[in-house]
């Protein structure tokens, strides 16, 4: 058990940064924009040597709906979160299942930008595109700012509109959404490819916290998951 408390540990964080990569601003004033629908990734590990490789999650949903979004992923299903996010209010609330937890945090714009530090990038956007998941995407060139010797790249489209989706994150000067990308937090680097995208009608309450679960500060998560080592 202490084991799969660990890895619960390691990976809320990662996930909590990686989800929100995939939060998006909807602007229906931009030609092409669908406002509504849900996109599939297929997730794995960078380094395959990696201890915690085999147990990185392989699979994560995004739901979005106008200026609403929530992502899910689940870890041996064992330790499950989601992220619900409104980039009109700027928060994000983090939830957590795992055994008899069950419990959410909500963060504020400040508190996002100060978790964003951590992962600053350089990024050079280019013209090369290519499809994704049947959606045209365009190329990005993305540097580490405290680590120029780590270069990858990723890509975004515009097919969706949303051109503010990345305001909140470290992919801020991208100008759509993310649908092949990398990032790395607790020593494990994670990939994120786009499989699948469907225009698909999402309820409201999808994006409601749900009621059974209790809400407590970023400190108490914080604490909790320190507890969990």
């Amino acid at each position: 058990m202490k084991t799969l408390k660990s890895i619960a540990n390691k990976f809320f964080t990662l996930v909590a940064l990686v989800l929100l990569l995939a939060s998006c601003k909807s602007n229906t004033d931009k030609a092409g924009g669908n406002e509504e629908g849900i996109i599939e990734f297929d997730t794995k590990g960078v380094d395959d040597q990696h201890p915690l490789y085999g147990l990185a999650p392989s699979s994560a949903t995004l739901k979005f709906k106008k200026e609403k979004f929530i992502v899910e992923m689940s870890t041996m299903g064992m330790f499950n979160t989601t992220i619900i996010g409104d980039t009109k209010l700027k928060t994000v609330a983090q939830t957590v299942k795992f055994m008899d937890i069950k419990q959410a945090c909500i963060e504020n714009e400040k508190e996002i930008e100060a978790d964003n530090k951590d992962y600053e990038l350089n990024i050079e956007l280019t013209k090369e595109t290519k499809k994704i998941a049947g959606l045209k995407c365009y190329k990005i060139n993305v540097t580490m700012v405290n680590d120029p010797s780590i270069k990858f790249t990723g890509w975004f489209t515009k097919d969706l509109g949303m051109e503010d989706c990345n305001l909140l994150t470290p992919y801020a000067k991208v100008p759509g959404v993310l649908m092949d990308y990398r990032v790395k937090k607790m020593g494990l680097e994670m990939h994120f490819l786009a499989k699948s995208y469907k225009s698909a009608e999402v309820s409201d309450n999808t994006f409601d916290v749900p009621a059974s679960m209790k809400i407590v500060s970023k400190e108490e998560m914080g604490k909790f998951f320190a507890n969990l080592q």
